[in-house]
């Protein structure tokens, strides 16, 4: 090498003291894998941090997992029958004589078919009519109601009595006085269908019969109601 080449070395090193080509591993420094071609530098301070980026769009659904084991059996519950029924709705029929007139003091008086739709529900009946008792000794007499030809037994018979006692000379137990009077009830049990409904008069337990009369001079009715229980 020449003296002026040695000398634009020495100036070359003395200009730029921070770069210099890394000595190899062998002497104790480590090799950088480019400094053969670029050379090696001090590393600069950190630079500003840079800003958030947008959002990422949604990642693809993953597969469904795998079914779950069945659980525990659980405790018996209770059985509750339900019934789903048609709203109820009136059912009502009216049978009315006018002047019936009917001295008769056994047997029945008059009757009124009805056409029942239920059989867990009850019929409410009503007559209505003049009644009428006399006689010189004590008496008594009934008029009550049958179903299909049966008095009612849910609960009890639906009837109504009269009773005259022998009277006194002088109030005369022979005088002959007709009131409006009513003979009603509820009866349960009665099947659906058509139902024979009656009143009927007889005598009462362990009194004599005495003269007996319905419906004189006047209107006499049966109404019957079915009514839900």
């Amino acid at each position: 090498m020449s003296p002026l080449a040695a000398r634009l070395l020495l100036l070359a090193c003395l200009a730029f003291p921070l770069c210099a080509v890394e000595k190899v591993r062998s002497r104790g420094y480590r090799k950088d894998p480019d400094a053969d071609t670029y050379g090696s530098c001090m590393q600069g301070p950190a630079g500003t941090p840079g800003r958030e980026g947008n959002p990422g769009t949604n990642g693809i659904p993953g597969t469904p997992g795998i079914p779950g084991r069945d659980g525990l059996k659980g405790e018996k519950g209770e059985y509750i029958n339900e019934i789903f029924e048609e709203p109820w709705r009136p059912n009502y029929k009216q049978c009315a004589w006018n002047s019936l007139n009917y001295g008769i003091d056994l047997g029945k008086i008059a009757d009124c078919t009805f056409t029942k739709l239920r059989s867990d529900s009850a019929l409410r009946v009503l007559f209505s009519g003049s009644l009428r008792l006399k006689c010189k000794n004590a008496c008594c007499q009934r008029w009550y109601f049958t179903f299909n030809g049966a008095e009612c037994t849910g609960p009890l018979p639906v009837e109504s009595i009269i009773y005259l006692d022998q009277g006194s000379p002088e109030l005369n137990s022979t005088i002959n006085i007709h009131r409006t009077s009513s003979v009603e009830g509820l009866c349960e049990g009665v099947k659906a269908g058509l139902v024979d409904v009656a009143v009927w008069v007889g005598t009462c337990a362990d009194y004599p019969r005495g003269d007996a009369s319905t419906g004189w001079n006047s209107v006499s009715r049966i109404i019957i109601e079915e009514l839900p229980k």
